[in-house]
This record gives C-alpha cells, sequence and structure tokens, in this order.
C-alpha cells in the first residue's frame, strides 16, 4: 500500500469519514506489529498523509462554523474568509 499507489483513492479526493476510516485501520494494522519494517513505513507514510488530510478537513469545518452570524432572521452562513 504505498502512498501512491494507483489502486489506493488519492488522500485528498476521500472525504473526512472515508480518510478517519482508513487511518484507524491503518493504526490497527501497526499496533499488530506484524507486519514488514518496509510495509510499516509506507502505512505510517500513507497515515501521516490522512492524519494532514483529516486536520485540513477540520479546519475547514471549524471555518465554516465560525462563518455562522446571527441575521435578522436568525442564524445564517456567511461566506468564510479563506
Amino acid at each position: 500500500m504505498a502512498p501512491d499507489d494507483p489502486s489506493q483513492p488519492a488522500v485528498e479526493t476521500l472525504s473526512f469519514e472515508e480518510a478517519l476510516r482508513e487511518l484507524e485501520e491503518i493504526v490497527r494494522r501497526l499496533e499488530k506489529g506484524d507486519a514488514s519494517l518496509e510495509a510499516a513505513i509506507t502505512s505510517y507514510t500513507r497515515g501521516n498523509a490522512l492524519r494532514g488530510h483529516c486536520e485540513r478537513k477540520l479546519a475547514e469545518a471549524e471555518q465554516r462554523v465560525q462563518a455562522i452570524v446571527p441575521g435578522p432572521g436568525g442564524p445564517t452562513l456567511r461566506e468564510a474568509d479563506a
């Protein structure tokens, strides 16, 4: 499972939930400790990319939530500053 493995979807295309599920699976495999060193390094590299992707998705979500401001008709979503 190389980070650039064509059988794996690109990290950037995954939803937060998909990336988190894959990251959890990688953590479980690494915790078992029965992978070869090379496989563990490859998994760790993919996991690190997934972690970063999840962090970016969470930051985007936080910006959107912060953009909810009270309006005359109640809370509305304004465009978040990028």
